[in-house]
């Protein structure tokens, strides 16, 4: 069959739309969802009202593609309320969360003629199912997830129900799987997860996510290691000095901030203060002078007066942030939020997060002008830059660079001198020097990796 996959919301999401893809590509073709399918696949978000709203509308822009195509809709809207989804016209199946096998039943089945649905319990889960690893489409490194649940209780989120408890894959797999992506010849790896941060604690023996990145990073498989996004309570001195002293963790981190008002912070629930999480970026800055350090923003939560957000604006200002994920707050029934009283109006949500998200441009030119001039190790991935149209490649530092040159070179790091910026990116060309003096040294490094196997 022709198969089209559509996924929604968070990297997570994403993950697990190339699981899906992976083990369904054997047996079927996959095509972009915009053309004819026999079976459309929607991987859905549940964390707003409006992310909802959106897979139904995806439902219908798949019956219009191919009346006569099956619609597969998982993912955490379909894990929170199947019925709501079976009741959507147009809907063949309904798979929850971590039900790989009965969508692939489901896919390869006649159509029965009625919408069927597979939902477990995600709260009686206790273990985390190793369903394969691969990069995301367009993208050469490896995302790995070791990690799945929550057990915070912030009051705008709905993602501890639709995805249970914090639970971890056990070190042993963990290293199975690196042993896997190292032989199938990738050379960056990030370990990610929906709450990162919680890896290990429910674990016996207990592990935490320090002493696993020290594990995979001491067994150099893995040229380098990324790590997604964390929370702020849960950076350790241990991991910044563990990042300091390896050439082979990436000198990058997303620490969540969230809000940058006390008060506002109360009210969602998150167990730190302005005052902790500006003398936690201190501390990262001390070690890691040349990392990338990110922070999701929510902006217009309920009871967010026009002050508060103005010393927001100038909190985020100080700090040595170097790129924003703003969003606008959005409404999610069932959540504490969404009952709040003083809900603030559209309108200025969305002038807030465009000032936010400008402040945020800023601080990515200026991180990036840093770098103009300089030698960087870049690993080429199989994207095409969109204003110039040539590949591109990431820094270890997280610095997004445009490269002249580097056709045919995905999955290759390669040294280079970082030559100017265009358009929010930086540029760099290729000689055929630069890359035999980078393959000798992956040459080298993958002799390292084979020993340690």
């Amino acid at each position: 069959m022709k198969i089209a996959i559509t996924t929604l919301g968070c990297k997570i999401n994403q993950y697990d739309s190339a699981v899906i893809q992976n083990r369904l590509e054997p047996k079927h073709s996959f095509v972009p969802f915009d053309q004819a399918a026999d079976c459309y696949v929607i991987n859905t978000c549940t964390v707003t009202d409006r992310a909802d709203w959106e897979a139904r509308q995806w439902v219908r822009r798949a019956k219009r593609s191919n009346p006569a195509a099956k619609v597969l809709v998982t993912g955490c809207y379909a894990q929170i309320n199947p019925d709501e989804v079976a009741g959507v016209a147009g809907v063949d199946y309904v798979v929850g969360l971590n039900r790989l096998d009965d969508l692939v039943r489901f896919i390869d089945a006649p159509a029965s003629g009625r919408t069927e649905i597979a939902v477990s319990e995600v709260k009686r889960e206790r273990g985390v199912a190793v369903l394969g690893t691969r990069a995301l489409p367009g993208h050469t490194r490896a995302f790995l997830k070791i990690q799945e649940g929550c057990n915070y209780t912030c009051t705008y989120c709905i993602i501890p129900t639709a995805r249970g408890l914090s639970r971890s894959v056990t070190p042993r797999e963990v290293m199975e799987q690196v042993k896997q992506l190292a032989g199938a010849g990738y050379k960056e790896i990030v370990l990610t997860g929906i709450h990162l941060g919680g890896y290990g604690h429910e674990l016996n023996p207990k592990i935490d996510l320090t002493a696993l990145v020290e594990m995979i990073a001491n067994s150099r498989l893995m040229a380098r290691i990324r790590l997604s996004s964390l929370d702020p309570r849960e950076v350790p001195d241990r991991l910044l000095d563990l990042m300091a002293g390896s050439e082979i963790i990436c000198p990058h981190l997303h620490i969540c901030a969230q809000a940058g008002d006390d008060a506002i912070l109360k009210a969602m629930r998150r167990n730190y203060d302005q005052a902790y999480y500006r003398d936690l970026l201190a501390r990262v800055r001390e070690r890691l002078p040349d990392a990338a350090l990110g922070s999701d923003i929510i902006v217009g939560f309920p009871g967010e007066s026009d002050g508060q957000f103005e010393s927001s604006l100038a909190y985020f200002a100080e700090l040595p942030l170097t790129y924003f994920h703003v969003f606008p707050y959005s409404s999610r029934r069932t959540t504490i939020a969404a009952a709040l009283p003083d809900q603030v109006p559209g309108q200025v949500k969305k002038s807030r997060a465009q000032r936010m998200r400008a402040l945020g441009l800023r601080k990515k030119h200026e991180f990036y002008a840093k770098f103009v001039g300089q030698q960087a190790s870049v690993l080429v991935e199989n994207k095409l830059d969109r204003a110039s149209g040539v590949q591109r490649g990431f820094t270890r530092n997280y610095l997004q660079v445009a490269l002249e040159g580097a056709a045919d070179f995905a999955n290759h790091e390669i040294n280079v001198r970082l030559d100017g910026m265009r358009e929010g990116c930086l540029t760099a060309t290729i000689s055929e020097r630069d890359f035999h003096s980078s393959a000798d040294d992956g040459q080298r490094a993958a002799g390292s990796a084979t020993s340690a196997l």
